[in-house]
């Protein structure tokens, strides 16, 4: 599906790929959610975050970073500097995979399979939004984005050049920081969150200026 014709502004785009999604049934998953989760955020954003999939709270509502690591995002945010009201969020698969443990359900990780059929998804966003900078939330994000594993740690801070001219930069999920049971080293990996994340603003605006100096990166990955 190609989105690159002027007969619609950006937001009408993204509602219509929203419309679209809700009917997706490309892969198992759509069967136990409760629905698909789109993202949400500024249509003309600069910097998109992509997670790895919506979890239990963000099936029930809908949205994308509601629940208790979207909480956690939004507070590291704040804390960098980087306003949340012009950022994209979205995840690299759009239901909720999990398995179910008395009367909860479970995060259960996308499989490579999974991943790769929801990213037509991902690319249409990107390709709608032509963001400055994408940053890439876990591993399931970065392999969406990248199309091949990546091990976040010894990736974290780096950028990544992808096709035409996108820059991915990969850090942790704030799911991850959720799971550390040790005060200490839950504080010292937030502060090393937080740090990452104040290098986001400053990557898109080089990303501005260099645009700036010639023609602007079309924004799309190869699906």
């Amino acid at each position: 599906m190609s989105l690159s014709g002027a007969d619609s502004q950006p937001n009408d785009k993204l509602d219509s790929l929203r419309h679209e999604a809700t009917s997706c049934r490309a892969c198992p998953l759509w069967k136990n959610a409760t629905q698909t989760v789109f993202g949400e955020g500024p249509a003309d954003a600069e910097i998109m975050f992509v997670g790895e999939q919506p979890g239990d709270k963000e099936d029930l509502l809908g949205r994308p970073f509601v629940g208790p690591a979207g909480l956690l995002l939004d507070r590291a945010l704040a804390e960098a500097g980087v306003d949340r009201g012009r950022v994209y969020v979205t995840n690299a698969v759009k239901h909720f995979k999990f398995e179910p443990r008395g009367k909860r359900r479970l995060h259960k990780r996308p499989n490579a399979s999974e991943i790769k059929i929801c990213r037509r998804w991902m690319a249409q966003e990107i390709q709608v939004i032509h963001p400055r900078l994408i940053v890439a939330l876990g591993a399931t994000a970065a392999q969406g984005l990248v199309e091949r594993a990546i091990p976040v740690q010894s990736n974290r801070g780096k950028i990544f050049d992808v096709a035409n001219g996108l820059r991915v930069l990969i850090t942790i999920h704030p799911s991850a920081l959720l799971r550390l049971r040790d005060e200490e080293e839950r504080r010292s990996a937030y502060a090393s969150f937080v740090s990452d994340l104040r290098s986001v603003e400053r990557l898109a605006k080089a990303a501005a200026r260099q645009a700036k100096s010639g023609v602007r990166a079309a924004g799309s990955i190869p699906r």
